[in-house]
């Protein structure tokens, strides 16, 4: 078992420690602000932690090519859905007499 194994073997044990945590944290808080804090955030460096085990596995241009496409995509999509749903969470909360503008 070389070097490279034995970090892929870490990454992908923290990637999966990392994912479930965020389904637990989606189980245990209560509003959706909280609930999406803790999907998003562990969620998000537990795929990336699974693509760099991904790519520590064989680590060739070749695979680092498209890995590296998924986690620019995860990171930027994430964070735009994040962000819709608080939106959406927040104006559903404050009302429509709330509204600012």
């Amino acid at each position: 078992m070389s070097a490279l194994d034995v970090a892929a073997a870490v990454c992908l044990l923290a990637g999966a420690g990392l994912a479930l945590s965020a389904g637990a944290g989606l189980l245990r808080f209560r509003n959706t602000l909280d609930r999406m804090h803790a999907a998003t955030k562990p969620q998000v460096l537990s795929v990336l932690l699974i693509l760099l085990a991904m790519w520590l596995r064989r680590p060739t241009w070749a695979t680092a090519g498209p890995l590296l496409i998924a986690g620019v995509a995860q990171v930027i999509t994430v964070s735009v859905a994040c962000y819709v749903v608080a939106r959406a969470a927040y104006q559903q909360e404050a009302g429509p007499d709330d509204e600012e503008g």
